[in-house]
């Protein structure tokens, strides 16, 4: 159990709150969290915020003791939006269909539309570890789960007309869409319409039985018979019974609030585009309150998820990368760890490019800390939440070389793995790796980075022959620090001794000792040797960490294209 109340530990903070407001809605009953997702497209890193913020809490409720419950909506029974670019232009006459009555993409195995996006993101909360009861909306609708709760609404719905009216004529003049709601945009169907018409209004859209779309208008309803009348665009007119009817939704400002009572939600965040004054969440409370006499969640609002570097994102072409993109760059803890870390009000960026590295060295140097017994208390129980949930512990590398080291490694050697093993056996010559399984999963990660992230330009490529040219070209001064550098090879071999031996040539070039701390001058000359070597190996002034290059290239490759 992670002790409540931790200075920073949101998580723990929100987990007391959300236990004692289960306790007294629904003593003894399990706490209910929720998140919903709508797969009208790739499920991207901005909507797992509303998967990993309660996927968090509930985890810690859990590891209390508590019974408790993730939901995870699947906004399926969502109308076709927009053909996305690069989808045949002719999947626009499923546009107002339902996303399980759409055909999947062109090329996909699966039976529709919402099944296709919903599949890849299943597949990465398993990989999260993040345990949850999946809810399909179409199948709710179309089963008459919700169809006493349909009928209620439209008893009531004078009184939400009210309640929406307050905030109709509070509206903003329109601005163009920031990146943060474009980002964001997809987590509810945010956008439907209110159930305003000219006949009335009516919080229930029915789906046409001719065309199968949603351009329909409810132009009479009668309450007693549950008699209702739509007409839609394509011509069709019918007379339907509600009470027998299941071929249709409430509008969305409606089905969220019904939706909380009817599951008994407790907790559930909600992004930016659902939380300014009259949106969906606000204007939820006061329907979920006054029409379903149910409470609204503890709802904190999560804020904009960003990415650097978004090179060669097959997947989510046209778009932000997904979970599924993330962890094929990037071990679980880590992107776990990313979500853990910061409240949720707090914006941060996923990295693509070399930012990465950087990232892998903060991870490791936690890592390194809290064995040490040395790392700060809320910096602990989110790295616990990251390596591994109340019932499973994430795999990870067993020996976490670190992330650079690996894809300059898979750089030098476009992936060859006797190649990459030899380098990983001489990185430490008292604690060789003796097998890839020690590194993986994160060379694989690795790999996968340099092979879809790293620009072309920054590849390596070894010389294979000497550039003779440029060692003919050499004074005597750098001829005799190349010779300084290969005679001490044999007694430097490895990581630690390689760096220690780069940067004493310089140092005993000009007759200093090997302890010299480094001066402005030093340092300029330690460039320039550097310079030398990277330009003599691989045709420009830099490279991977040039003593990581000098393992992968190999003691006797040196000799060949450094002999002056």
């Amino acid at each position: 159990m992670v002790s409540a109340g931790l200075d920073g530990d949101w998580v723990a903070r929100m987990a007391d709150e959300i236990i004692v407001e289960s306790e007294r809605r629904s003593p003894g009953a399990p706490v209910v969290c929720a998140s919903g997702l709508s797969p009208s497209g790739p499920v991207h890193l901005g909507n797992l915020r509303e998967v990993m913020t309660p996927h968090l809490v509930a985890d810690e409720v859990r590891r209390r003791g508590h019974e408790v419950v993730h939901l995870i909506s699947w906004d399926d029974y969502d109308r076709f939006r927009k053909v996305p670019a690069g989808v045949d232009p002719s999947w626009a006459e499923h546009i107002g269909k339902p996303l399980t009555s759409v055909p999947a993409p062109p090329g996909s195995s699966h039976p529709n539309w919402a099944e296709h996006f919903k599949a890849a993101m299943v597949e990465s909360l398993a990989g999260l570890g993040v345990e949850y009861r999946g809810i399909s909306q179409t199948e709710m609708y179309t089963s008459g789960a919700y169809r006493e709760q349909i009928l209620l609404a439209m008893r009531e719905r004078k009184r939400i007309d009210a309640i929406l009216g307050q905030y109709r004529t509070r509206k903003r003049p329109s601005a163009p869409r920031s990146e943060e709601a474009e980002q964001t945009e997809g987590s509810g169907a945010a956008e439907e319409d209110d159930g305003s018409t000219g006949a009335g209004y009516y919080p229930y859209k029915p789906y046409c039985g001719a065309c199968g779309t949603d351009r329909t208008t409810v132009i009479a309803y009668d309450d007693a018979t549950t008699a209702m009348t739509y007409e839609c665009a394509c011509g069709c007119s019918e007379t339907v019974l509600l009470s027998e009817f299941d071929r249709g939704k409430l509008v969305w400002k409606v089905d969220w609030p019904m939706r909380w009572t009817y599951e008994g939600v407790v907790f559930e965040p909600s992004g930016v585009d659902h939380s300014s004054p009259g949106s969906s969440f606000v204007v939820g409370g006061q329907i979920v309150r006054e029409v379903f006499g149910g409470d609204q969640p503890i709802g904190p609002m999560y804020a904009f998820v960003g990415i650097t570097g978004m090179a060669k994102m097959s997947s989510s072409r046209g778009g932000v990368p997904t979970p599924a993109d993330a962890l094929e760059i990037m071990e679980a803890p880590l992107l776990r760890w990313l979500y853990a870390r910061r409240r949720p009000n707090q914006s941060f960026k996923v990295a693509f490019d070399a930012e990465i590295q950087r990232l892998y060295d903060e991870w490791d140097a936690l890592a390194k800390k809290i064995a040490a017994g040395t790392a700060a208390p809320a910096d602990e129980v989110a790295y616990r939440r990251a390596i591994g949930t109340a019932t499973i512990t994430l795999p990870r590398a067993s020996r976490p070389v670190p992330y650079r080291t690996l894809a300059s490694i898979a750089d030098i050697t476009t992936g060859h793995e006797e190649q990459i093993l030899r380098i990983l056996t001489d990185l430490d010559a008292e604690h060789p790796v003796r097998s890839l399984d020690e590194v993986r999963p994160r060379l694989d990660r690795a790999q996968h980075w340099v092979n879809t992230q790293l620009p072309p330009e920054s590849r390596t490529s070894v010389r294979q022959e000497p550039d003779g040219e440029l060692l003919a070209s050499l004074d005597e001064g750098q001829r005799r620090s190349l010779r300084m550098l290969l005679a001490g090879l044999d007694d430097h071999w490895s990581l630690d001794g390689l760096t220690t031996l780069v940067y004493g040539v310089p140092k005993a070039m000009a007759g200093l000792p090997p302890d010299t701390a480094p001066t402005p001058e030093l340092k300029a000359a330690q460039r320039d040797f550097f310079v030398l070597v990277y330009r003599l190996l691989v045709g420009r002034d830099t490279g991977p960490r040039l003593p990581t290059l000098l393992l992968a290239v190999g003691a006797e490759r040196l000799r060949t294209l450094l002999d002056a």
